[in-house]
C-alpha cells in the first residue's frame, strides 16, 4: 500500500494482532482522548465546585444567624449590666451612660490598636523593590533611580 506524505506505523492491539495507522491518526487519535479527557476534567471540576458553593452557602447562613445571635445576646447583655449598675445604687439614666461611655472608651482603645497594626504594614514594599530590579534586568537599566 502507498500513500504519499504519510508514513504509516503498525500498532499492536490488545488481542496481539497488528493494525497499521497513519501518524496522522495517531495524532487525531490522541487529540479526541485529550479533547476527552480535559472535557471530563471540566465536568468533574464544575460537579466538585456545584458541591462546594452548596456547602459555602450553608456555612455563610449558619454564621450569619451565629452572628445575628451574638447581636442578641450582646444588647441583652448590655441591658443586664445597665440594671446591675442601677442595683449598685446609680440612676438609671446614669446607668446607661456609664455602660455607654464603656462601649466607647473600648472602641477607641480598639480603634488606636487597630490604627498601629496598620501602621506597621510593610506596603509590598520589597514587592515593588524586587518588580524594580527585575524590570531594570531585562532592559539592561542601571540607574538607580
Amino acid at each position: 500500500m502507498t500513500t504519499r506524505g504519510c508514513r504509516m506505523v503498525t500498532q499492536t492491539t490488545s488481542d496481539g494482532a497488528a493494525s497499521s495507522a497513519s501518524i496522522g491518526q495517531l495524532v487525531a487519535s490522541i487529540k479526541d482522548d485529550l479533547t476527552t479527557l480535559v472535557r471530563d476534567e471540566i465536568e468533574l471540576a464544575k460537579a466538585e465546585m456545584k458541591e462546594d458553593a452548596r456547602e459555602a452557602a450553608l456555612g455563610g447562613g449558619l454564621l450569619a444567624f451565629a452572628a445575628f445571635l451574638g447581636v442578641v445576646a450582646f444588647i441583652l447583655g448590655s441591658f443586664a449590666l445597665v440594671y446591675g449598675v442601677h442595683a449598685l445604687g446609680l440612676a438609671l439614666g446614669w446607668s446607661f451612660l456609664v455602660v455607654a461611655g464603656a462601649y466607647v472608651l473600648t472602641a477607641l482603645v480598639l480603634a488606636l490598636l487597630a490604627k498601629g497594626r496598620f501602621g506597621r504594614m510593610s506596603r509590598a514594599s520589597r514587592t515593588k523593590t524586587t518588580a524594580r530590579d527585575a524590570a531594570r534586568a531585562l532592559t539592561g537599566s542601571t540607574d538607580r533611580t
